[in-house]
């Protein structure tokens, strides 16, 4: 696994301080992204926090799971999470260790009290003594919190006087890319009043504990006013993959308003699928992403191949980056009348954006939302195992589109690729074993890019019947 030394410098170690005003949550930022353009140390927001132990849980909710890795467990460093800023709220992001599971949690306007919420990404110290403190956040009295470095450390300290070196996978910047636009299929399936979410989240096997009984996807489907287990896919039914993966919606538990979840449509035979669990929370939300098995991160789930592999998505994305203004909510339609690119379009381009962490998705709101990670747009691209396969395999001359299927040819094996529409299909064993249910296999991706080629030499070749001697004369 290809990985690269990430450089965390903060100005001090993120802590909870304690006066006899009250207490102030002070959140130490590093590099980031703002409308006026690359930041050392951003400042997002100042103020007051409405439902301040609430706010501590989901922190340490997302905490958790920057700290777990729930395949194949073993003592790792973990990635610093990251917080974005939109104008009205605070997203706060990470991903296990294992890249299966992605936590979010959304700080909205109401529990904000302060000032106005800035614009940009970056990264948040968290330590062990900040979550020690954030787990003695009582619930009377009030918090301040300041997401970014004081005034007085500004001017006290003249450089970072915390480092941190880790590593950091490829596979975590793509499992940012592929998340978004896997929920982006999701609809809201079920919803739970808090004494129901409780009551169901309480049943559910934790890490380590009945190791045979939490293996494997699970699914539940709505009965009445809760959900119910089944032992198979039917309509309506929404899958649970690795249900142990859930436990670190526990520290919310008692803050709880409700719970809904998110998933893509099922039918009877369905394969086991990503879902999404929404804790609402007084003025926030927590949601966790599951991969579609807890084997399974999702930077392997190839959802935004195609998008990869399309040169008109990367020339749209050019264009719509520039239209992108921070908002919580990207209005598709209004980026598609500026840019004079259609819906379908402007969707491939904000997914050609995502891998590179500058888009997520909220399902919530059904909506994209715009982040800046600090990652070169073309990362992704170079460093996914199936698009270079793709790429090396149209180097080789392996692909011929003469007829209906063209046929990819390598070291004696060859491969019929199909077009349906916008779908392909494929005789390999990859195909066989997935039927598409993790993006184009590597020969259906050749196909695509040796089309492509093809399309752009009869574009730019000349015309004879204006360049032959005889059409000038």
């Amino acid at each position: 696994m290809t990985q690269a030394p990430l450089r965390y410098a903060y100005r001090r170690s993120s802590a909870v301080r304690r006066a006899a005003e009250g207490d102030t949550l002070s959140l130490q930022t590093c590099g980031g992204a703002t409308p006026a353009g690359e930041a050392a140390h951003p400042v997002f927001f100042r103020g007051f926090l409405t439902h301040a132990q609430a706010a501590a849980a989901g922190l340490l909710a997302v905490a958790d799971v920057a700290a777990a890795r729930y395949y194949q467990p073993q003592r790792s460093a973990w990635l610093d999470p990251v917080v974005t800023g939109n104008g009205d709220r605070l997203r706060f992001e990470s991903f296990s260790g294992c890249c299966g599971v992605h936590a979010r949690l959304d700080m909205l306007g109401e529990a904000l009290d302060g000032e106005e919420t800035g614009h940009g990404t970056t990264n948040i110290d968290v330590n062990t003594p900040l979550r020690d403190s954030l787990t003695r956040i009582g619930p009377a009295g009030p918090l301040f919190m300041e997401v970014g470095p004081d005034e007085l450390t500004v001017t006290t300290f003249e450089g970072p006087v915390v480092e941190k070196k880790v590593p950091l996978p490829d596979r975590w910047l793509r499992g940012f890319a592929e998340t978004q636009v896997i929920a982006s299929g999701f609809d809201l399936r079920a919803e739970l009043s808090a004494a129901e979410a409780v009551r169901f989240l309480r049943t559910l096997p934790r890490p380590g504990a009945s190791r045979g009984a939490a293996r494997g996807a699970r699914w539940v489907v709505p009965a009445g006013r809760s959900l119910r287990a089944t032992t198979r896919p039917v309509p309506g039914a929404v899958c649970l993959p690795g249900p142990e993966r859930l436990a670190a919606l526990a520290r919310v538990l008692r803050h709880a308003e409700g719970l809904r979840v998110y998933g893509p449509a099922v039918t009877p035979g369905s394969a086991p699928a990503a879902s999404a669990w929404e804790v609402r929370l007084p003025g926030m939300r927590l949601t966790l992403t599951l991969s579609p098995d807890a084997s399974r991160g999702f930077s392997g789930e190839g959802a935004v191949l195609d998008a990869l592999a399309s040169q008109e998505s990367a020339e749209d994305a050019e264009l719509v980056s520039a239209l992108l203004a921070w908002d919580p909510a990207v209005d598709i339609a209004g980026l598609a009348a500026r840019s004079g690119l259609g819906p379908r379009r402007v969707r491939a381009a904000l997914t050609r954006l995502g891998t590179a962490g500058r888009i997520g998705y909220d399902t919530a709101e059904a909506a994209y939302f715009h982040r800046e990670l600090p990652y070169d747009t073309g990362r992704a691209e170079r460093h996914n195992p199936r698009l270079r396969a793709a790429q090396a395999l149209v180097e080789a001359g392996a692909v011929c589109l003469d007829g209906e299927p063209a046929t990819v040819t390598f070291d004696d094996h060859h491969h019929r690729v199909r077009t349906d529409g916008q779908r392909m299909t494929c005789t390999c064993r990859w195909w066989a074993e997935h039927r598409g249910s993790r993006g184009p296999c590597k020969h259906a991706l050749a196909v695509r890019l040796a089309r492509q080629a093809a399309a752009r030499r009869t574009a730019t070749a000349p015309n004879p019947a204006v360049t032959s001697p005889g059409a000038l004369r």
